[in-house]
């Protein structure tokens, strides 16, 4: 996939939703999802792609918007969703239930044109149910164009989507496995260490959970923007609160105060060269809650930190803004300028998840932010402050 191409594509499609953020299906259609099925590698003016397919369910007949054929059978089946609408789990399973109908259609897509989210049907298990694969949206895209890969027409038609799924549901059933039963295994990994060596001078248990968290990490990252299932509290922090702004309504994007201190050079910070920074991303629209609590939340933190660095992902792409740590609390006990409840996405203030408060004074915008390169943060990420104040790219902390 070529990522001239897929960049083309992100921005004439945020034009597009910028100028017409309430379009409907049809026209979401026709001026985003086309348009992608074409990037895709499908020629919508062939037969290879059929409108309003006919499925069978049951005793009726019902129609999926996009099948993609190869040769006389469909392998492919889209769905489609107006732009202003969300993709819930009843769209999810609409489609499942589509899929289960035809042998041949191994792979779905669920769209609005913003947010994607992909079906495979499991080649691990002998009934070959529905499994969502892959999440993504125009954001996503525009950091990492590769993600497409698993959906282009060269890499459904030759079996290579096929073994990249494959592999996406083993990761993904080690990382549930991992974060479902973290203690379990964390005192599996120190018992063993302690049966190989005796005993040890430090917490092992604790060390061991730290290496079962950041196992997780490392998969995850490997795993690029794939989830275990439709989104949940475990998936990745970014923007927790962010995510949930309403972009129609411009008020929620501003902040309400702005408590950052000023700006501030890299060179120029004071601490520790070995202290530990911890690097959240964010949407633009997650930085109101920043720069209005001097904090960050709603996230789960595995070890102790002694600063913060913010990544803005989008169009920004740099590791932009900076905070030393005061201390880490329920979000109850935090004092929000905004109370918690107003946010739409309730569902994000699950159990252990914790807000970040920085110390009064100490949030700063880096004068020089720290770039992308080829590697940044989609999750929660370790770095040193030696590394932020001397790194020339996103590579060079990460």
């Amino acid at each position: 996939m070529e990522p001239e191409a897929v960049a083309e594509y992100v921005e004439e499609s945020r034009q597009l939703i910028e100028t017409s953020p309430r379009m409907d299906e049809q026209n979401t259609k026709v001026r985003l999802i086309q348009p992608f099925l074409e990037l895709l590698g499908w020629n919508l003016r062939s037969t290879e792609v059929e409108l309003e397919y006919r499925v069978t369910m049951g005793s009726s007949t019902t129609h999926v918007d996009y099948a993609l054929l190869v040769g006389d059978a469909p392998v492919v089946f889209v769905e489609a969703k107006p732009i202003n609408s969300s993709l819930s789990d009843s769209d999810v399973r609409q489609l499942r239930s589509y899929m289960r109908q035809e042998l041949e259609v191994d792979w779905g897509i669920l769209t609005n044109g913003q947010s994607f989210e992909v079906l495979t049907k499991s080649r691990s298990t002998r009934n070959g149910e529905e499994i969502s694969v892959v999440q993504f949206d125009l954001d996503d895209l525009d950091n990492n164009p590769d993600i497409l890969e698993i959906l282009s027409k060269e890499a459904i038609r030759s079996g290579k989507a096929d073994e990249i799924a494959e592999q996406v549901a083993r990761t993904n059933a080690v990382i549930g496995h991992l974060t479902e039963d973290e203690s379990r295994v964390a005192e599996s990994v120190a018992e063993a260490i302690e049966s190989e060596v005796g005993e040890f001078p430090i917490d092992l248990e604790e060390q061991a959970r730290e290496f079962v968290q950041d196992l997780v990490t490392v998969l995850r990252e490997q795993r690029q923007f794939v989830s275990e299932d439709r989104p949940t509290e475990s998936e990745s922090e970014e923007s927790e609160i962010g995510s949930a702004d309403d972009p129609d309504n411009p008020d929620d994007l501003e902040p309400r105060r702005n408590l950052i201190a000023g700006t501030i050079r890299r060179s120029e910070i004071e601490g520790d060269p070995d202290a530990r920074v911890a690097v959240f991303p964010t949407r633009s629209s997650g930085l109101p809650f920043l720069k209005e609590n001097e904090a960050w939340g709603f996230v789960r933190v595995g070890r102790d930190f002694d600063y913060v660095a913010m990544y803005v992902t989008g169009d920004v792409r740099e590791i932009k803004y900076f905070a030393e740590v005061d201390e880490v609390i329920e979000p109850e006990e935090a004092g929000l300028e905004r109370d918690p409840l107003d946010y739409k996405d309730r569902a994000k203030l699950a159990e252990n998840k914790m807000v970040v408060k920085f110390k009064s004074g100490s949030l700063y915008e880096l004068e020089d932010p720290i770039p992308y390169e080829s590697n940044y943060p989609q999750g929660l990420r370790y770095t040193t402050l030696e590394k932020i104040r001397t790194g020339n790219t996103t590579d060079d902390v990460l």
